[in-house]
């Protein structure tokens, strides 16, 4: 029954939905700190409305533990450790410099034929998403791609819708390649093993579509052209920082894959597998750090940061990759690129991207200019805070692999998702659940192939406007899982063709649609190329519209045969 209470619920969700997608700054004025910006976004909305739901008794400490400890067979915890544990080994297995030497071989075997380079980097990213996710490669993968573009004077644009499209749609293959087929695999009770069998069909023809897609709105010559102003080759083996912790990153986090799949057949919690390796992981990154520190292997760093005005110096210093890509695509005459980007050297966290909504270069602090008139701004405890940034600057120094991944580390995920399970809660406690159930359950009169493209089509849409596709698959999980005289075979159908859509939903009209287009939205500001909303949606239609409609064919298709 729909109260004011339920009315209330709704209003409210859809309040954070359209903060997470439009988030905003609130301007405030603090005595002795003077003028600063409260952050509306994702990672505040959530919990505040999570606070006046709660005390508007729309929802009671029931839903708020349940949004913890899960229900349905859907356990939150269980997927943030997972995706936690999995995301350290492979950022840490990024720091070594491996994803950025595939990036140069894949370079030299693409040579100066523009059409064959696009899609061996195509290729390139497909394969290393599957198995390290989207997050880790697009990380990597942007920065390449910005330095690659600018020393040889090509269209980013090409390139890097081409990277997204890749990473997220290669992302669908393992159970823990997007934390939504996480959500999936335990909605729906599916074997991670089974998972991939079901995914791994679609994946293909979303690949084949996707890049055929590209191919067609990228075709003219001024977007790729057929040849390219190439006259070096590229060192793979000069940006493997280090080779070691490459070597031991790759045993373990391959390792841990296969026990994951061994495991899945006994009903194990996978945290309770990830989480180990994590640690063994994390000692030996510790351990080896400081091995390397105390024999002098390790390669020097410049932490200092022992004063306030340290801290602001910026680094005038190219990049290494750069340097070398920008070396060996000089031409002939000697005449280097004529663009005269200055790049830093790292690119900004998954954490920054998403806690910041005026993007990574904008500063939290007023400028000078901005000031005027305000109360002087007094530092607090100056005298701790060197001391601190001075010991951070030691340990960062000593151990380099640790304070580099800790930052990338996707910390601002952890409350989103719990506040996201909990709002779905609090959704249900007030019925909504129930009635978008009924209405899914009229629509498609419980048939397996209208349950595959009514669960499909609402997917990818809701990406876009649910705050992410994590919100977008526990809501719609909810949803099949509560549908009134659902057959257990549309049940599996639909939960098939929601781990499709919400992989390749991210590859849609909104940066919001997926935690990747945060991240890849803000290196690219950073980078100095700022992608407007428009363009993103643009570039994006065609492939969206491929995919959708081959990956959801393919899933009928399978079903078909099954059923």
């Amino acid at each position: 029954m729909i109260t004011r209470f339920s009315i209330v619920t709704l209003i409210l969700f859809i309040l954070s939905i359209a903060l997470v997608i439009r988030p905003i700054s609130i301007p405030i004025r603090l005595p002795r700190l003077g003028r600063r910006k409260i952050p509306i976004d994702l990672t505040t909305t959530p919990p505040a409305i999570i606070a006046i739901l709660w005390a508007s008794q729309c929802l009671g400490s029931t839903q708020i533990r349940d949004g913890i400890v899960g229900t349905d067979g859907i356990k939150p915890y269980n997927i943030l450790i997972l995706f936690s544990s999995l995301a350290y080994m492979a950022i840490t297995l990024d720091i070594s410099g491996i994803l950025q030497a595939s990036a140069f071989w894949v370079s030299n075997k693409g040579g100066s034929n523009g059409w064959r380079l696009y899609f061996y980097f195509y290729l390139m990213l497909t394969s290393l998403s599957v198995f390290l996710g989207n997050d880790p490669v697009i990380l990597s993968g942007t920065v390449f791609l910005v330095y690659y573009t600018t020393a040889t004077e090509l269209e980013p644009m090409p390139w890097l819708i081409s990277e997204f499209a890749a990473a997220n749609t290669a992302s669908m293959v393992l159970f823990v390649g997007n934390i939504t087929n996480v959500v999936v695999c335990e909605g729906f009770a599916i074997n991670n093993v089974a998972f991939t069998a079901y995914t791994i069909l679609p994946f293909l023809a979303c690949t084949v579509v996707c890049f055929l897609a590209l191919a067609l709105q990228f075709r003219d010559k001024r977007h790729i052209p057929r040849k390219l102003r190439t006259t070096g080759k590229l060192d793979p083996r000069s940006v493997i920082r280090d080779p070691g912790g490459a070597l031991v990153g790759s045993l373990i986090l391959g390792t841990c894959l296969v026990v994951i799949i061994i495991v899945s057949f006994f009903k194990i919690d996978v945290w309770k597998i990830s989480l180990p390796f994590a640690v063994a992981k994390l000692i030996f990154d510790i351990t080896w750090d400081h091995y390397r520190f105390v024999t002098g292997k390790l390669p020097h760093h410049n932490h200092s940061l022992d004063t306030k005005e340290d801290a602001t110096v910026v680094d005038d210093d190219p990049d290494p990759m750069y340097t070398q890509i920008q070396r060996a695509t000089t031409s002939p005459t000697g005449e280097g690129p004529h663009r005269k980007e200055t790049f830093g050297s790292n690119a900004r966290t998954l954490n920054e991207t998403i806690t910041s909504p005026e993007g990574p270069n904008r500063s939290s602090s007023p400028s000078p200019s901005k000031q005027s008139g305000s109360s002087e701004i007094v530092e607090i405890l100056p005298n701790s805070r060197r001391r601190l940034r001075a010991t951070h600057s030691r340990l960062a120094a000593h151990f380099p692999t640790f304070f580099t991944a800790l930052p990338r580390l996707p910390f601002a995920l952890v409350p989103f998702a719990f506040s996201q399970f909990i709002l779905i809660e609090a959704l249900q406690h007030q019925g909504w659940i129930d009635v978008f159930a009924h209405w899914l359950s009229i629509a498609s009169q419980g048939q397996i192939h209208s349950s595959i493209w009514l669960i499909g089509v609402i997917g990818v849409v809701m990406c876009n406007v649910a705050g992410t596709n994590i919100g977008a698959t526990i809501l719609l999980t909810k949803v099949v899982r509560a549908a009134p005289n659902f057959p257990s075979d549309s049940t599996r159908a639909a939960g098939v063709a929601l781990a499709v859509a919400s992989n390749i939903g991210a590859v849609s009209f909104t940066f919001s649609a997926s935690l990747a287009g945060l991240l890849w939205r803000a290196i690219l500001i950073q980078k100095g190329i700022d992608i407007r909303q428009t363009q993103f949606a643009f570039w994006n239609l065609l492939p969206i519209l491929f995919m959708t409609g081959a990956g959801l064919a393919i899933v009928s298709a399978e079903m078909a045969v099954l059923y």
